[in-house]
């Protein structure tokens, strides 16, 4: 085990294994990091390893990956080692900082395997890798997202010219995204304008005034009050004719119908119905997209569109969309960010809790204005 700060730039390498057993939102940061080792073993095959349920946000055509799942069981779990093994990959970069990524790197017996070093972590965890990156004693913390799997990268000489995720989707993609879009009737582009190219403003909803919502995470603490989405929803149709399309997973389903039927505006639901992929393709389609610290607002802008994201407890610094398009609404509490998962254990945020609903108003407004 090898633990440095430089190493020498491996030579060109036939089979490369990236591991990402992040959360959704790690797989976007994770992009240019994958585009950088693409780009430089141009004429390697690279493989990616994602939690179960995840490949198909890579799956869009514009990144022609080799994708290996982590699912639950034993019997997968054999399979899986095989399959790795199979591949001979001479190359593996693990992104992430817990033992199942050295494990899964360990056993496709690649002879370069590495990841940045935590002297903390118990375990076999960085007896399981051949190189170890050094942090120098910077703190992780201060890391920024992307920026964690281009430091181990940068360690071995490949270097990126794009720190910030963009996410290509294929015409197939944009298809599907399309046909979704028109079975929940919200019309295509050309249906949108008038004669002239002016908006038509008869109650129907058109390309450019329906925006993307997204008020769940899979950790309540991180969530937002659903009466004020209501008040969010119903002042965007008021003031300024701007539909919502609800956007989530299917565990979120009964919570996203709640908070249609409460709104007096012209509301989408769209929670549960589209992969991955198709998320991608109608948050692309999207004018702008709102919502909290979840997957959906990195996503939204990797593919170019604009977000107002809610944080609370988690740092917004560190782990918010970049870009001046990009915008966050953040407590006035001077605890925050904390990074505890609610306040004195109990699960819910005061952060949140007492954050107006004219606060966020004013935020989503300059992001429509411009």
């Amino acid at each position: 085990m090898n633990i440095a700060n430089r190493y020498s730039k491996p030579p060109q390498m036939r089979r490369i294994l990236i591991i990402q057993l992040g959360d959704i939102g790690d797989i976007v940061w994770s992009l240019p990091a994958i585009q950088a080792v693409r780009d430089t073993y141009p004429g390697a095959e690279v493989a990616v390893l994602l939690r179960e349920g995840s490949g198909s946000l890579l799956a869009t055509g514009a990144f022609p990956l080799k994708i290996f799942e982590v699912r639950k069981g034993f019997g997968e779990s054999l399979r899986l080692i095989r399959a790795l093994r199979r591949e001979r990959f001479e190359l593996v970069f693990d992104f992430r900082g817990d033992e199942r990524g050295g494990y899964m790197a360990f056993v496709t017996g690649a002879p370069i395997r590495a990841a940045i070093h935590y002297p903390s972590l118990p375990g076999l965890r960085n007896h399981l890798f051949t190189h170890l990156v050094s942090t120098a004693g910077e703190p992780m913390a201060a890391v920024g997202a992307a920026d964690l799997s281009l430091y181990i990268l940068k360690a071995f000489g490949i270097e990126t010219g794009k720190v910030i995720p963009e996410l290509c989707l294929s015409n197939e993609v944009c298809s599907r995204a399309a046909g979704i879009l028109a079975d929940a009737g919200i019309p295509a582009p050309e249906e949108a304008m008038g004669e002239g190219g002016e908006r038509l403003r008869d109650g129907t909803v058109r390309r450019g005034d329906w925006v993307t919502v997204n008020p769940f995470s899979r950790w309540s603490y991180k969530e937002w009050e659903l009466s004020k989405w209501v008040q969010i929803l119903d002042w965007l149709w008021k003031e300024f004719g701007v539909a919502a399309v609800i956007v989530g997973t299917p565990a979120e389903r009964e919570r996203a119908g709640e908070l249609g039927n409460s709104c007096a505006g012209n509301v989408y639901n769209l929670v549960g119905k589209t992969t991955l992929a198709e998320l991608a393709g109608v948050l692309q389609r999207s004018r702008l997209h709102l919502g909290v610290d979840s997957a959906a607002p990195h996503i939204a802008a990797a593919v170019g569109t604009p977000t107002v994201t809610l944080y609370g407890p988690s740092d917004w610094r560190y782990w918010s969309p970049p870009g001046e398009r990009n915008r966050v609404v953040i407590p006035e509490m001077a605890c925050a960010p904390c990074h505890l998962k609610g306040c004195e254990g109990s699960g819910v945020s005061r952060c949140l809790d007492t954050l107006s609903v004219e606060r966020v108003q004013t935020v989503i407004r300059k992001a429509l204005s411009s």
